[in-house]
């Protein structure tokens, strides 16, 4: 018999989410179904991402002829992604996941499309304003993150968020590797080399929206705020293990996304520059995939170990490491000799470290923080504010290089990594409050 509300029989969308409600063992199948369909995505998603961060920098180094503009692109891709993340995170809450994550990657492969298209007419204008639609694709590989958490419990969250990341690091490490293969295959169509990572982005992204569109039926999210609605109404929990804050945690929410926000200003300011600082040193675009790769790889790789973690010793020590991590990556950066591949791999490795820690640590913060009846919408605005570092960090980073040094970069890089501690020690968050929630 078909559940009824105020007497009236339930639409057939409404029914399926009352049988989910009802049904500890199907919010189950679905939390894990859902992990598989971003696995999935996310895969695609990596390899999209990847081209602006290993070639963005210098396609525009090649189309201007000078080095003080070169973080432009990253700080572009960026901004493009926190309007974008603004965007998907309203979609999102209105619509569920399938439809804001769906439409976010459709629009990072547009502007991939529109980036190769700069490349054959040397437009420095289509090439900027591609840019900044490519940074939708980056805000939804970020913000799939979170899809996995909907219907996780408060052990279970980060452990989602590490899957989505981990997954990401297929595509994500394969990416900066094909430069060379696909920088041959552009030539062999008549496309700038340059341009040819962002031939493999469009493809990518594209199929990462189609992935999701597809398979991500029903909405983890529709059913998270489903539940929540419910347990509004009766004043209890309808399910073991997955009684929802109902009240948002302002003060946990700023430590949250403050942890996310340093992390990546750091991570986009030195990661930027890499590139350009090794090319003039004389290392070569294969040296540069190289370095990127293993950067990107330490970003993603960790995550299955560091969500363990942030589940076992909680969200606040995890965040610290992530302060330690950066600060060790910028000190190596400043003082390690600039033409030793191993200091350059090490140095971007432990980077990336960081910025998993900052972000996996942070992330759960948040959603701790957040009931499901605001949750996708906080989750985009903290994702503008995380995209807005990234591109203040990708557009000061060629000035201070061009005005200063890359060693300089790095050691202020270093410096104010060390912010996350005393955010973390003030705002007094730890574990014990958040099993007390058991979100």
């Amino acid at each position: 018999m078909i559940p009824k509300e105020s007497g009236k029989t339930l639409n057939p969308q409404s029914a399926l989410l009352q049988s989910y409600v009802l049904s500890p063992e199907k919010q189950q199948q679905l939390y894990k179904r859902t992990l598989i369909v971003v696995v999935l995505s996310q895969i695609f998603g990596g390899a999209g991402l990847a081209a602006g961060v290993t070639v963005g920098a210098l396609l525009a180094q090649d189309i201007l002829g000078t080095d003080s503009v070169t973080g432009i692109p990253t700080a572009l891709f960026t901004l493009g992604s926190a309007g974008a993340a603004l965007l998907v995170g309203r979609l999102s809450q209105a619509y569920g996941r399938r439809s804001g994550l769906a439409a976010g990657f459709l629009a990072g492969g547009i502007g991939a499309i529109g980036v190769v298209m700069a490349a054959l007419t040397n437009s420095i204008l289509l090439l900027f304003i591609s840019l900044l639609i490519y940074g939708a694709g980056t805000a939804t590989n970020l913000q799939a993150r979170y899809a996995g958490t909907d219907l996780a419990n408060s052990t279970q969250r980060a452990k989602s968020i590490s899957v989505a990341m981990v997954a990401t690091t297929f595509g994500a490490v394969a990416g900066p590797n094909l430069v060379d293969v696909m920088g041959g295959f552009a030539i062999s169509i008549g496309i700038p080399a340059l341009a040819g990572p962002f031939i493999l982005a469009a493809a990518a992204y594209l199929l990462a929206g189609l992935v999701l569109f597809i398979l991500l039926r029903p909405d983890p999210f529709m059913v998270a705020k489903a539940i929540s609605d419910a347990q509004r109404t009766t004043g209890r929990s309808l399910s073991d293990g997955h009684s929802e804050l109902l009240s948002v945690n302002r003060r946990d929410i700023f430590a949250g996304a403050s942890v996310m926000v340093l992390t990546q200003f750091v991570m986009v300011a030195i990661m930027t520059m890499t590139p350009i600082h090794m090319g003039h040193h004389g290392h070569g675009l294969k040296d540069v995939g190289l370095v990127i790769g293993f950067h990107i790889g330490a970003m993603f790789l960790p995550s299955l170990v560091t969500g363990y973690l942030v589940d076992k010793i909680g969200r606040p020590a995890m965040a610290i490491a992530s302060a330690i991590m950066l600060l060790a990556s910028g000190v190596l950066a400043a003082m390690g000799p600039a033409d030793s591949m191993a200091v350059l791999i090490t140095a971007l490795a432990l980077l990336g470290l960081g910025w998993n820690f900052g972000l996996i640590s942070g992330t759960a913060i948040l959603v701790d923080a957040t009931p499901p009846t605001t949750r996708a919408k906080t989750q985009g605005s903290v994702d503008v504010l995380i995209a807005l570092s990234g591109a203040l960090g990708g557009g000061l980073s060629g000035m201070v290089v061009a005005y200063s040094s890359y060693a300089a970069l790095s050691m202020a890089g270093a410096v104010l990594s060390l912010m996350i501690i005393p955010i973390i020690i003030l705002a007094g968050n730890n574990q014990s409050k958040v099993n007390k929630r058991n979100v």
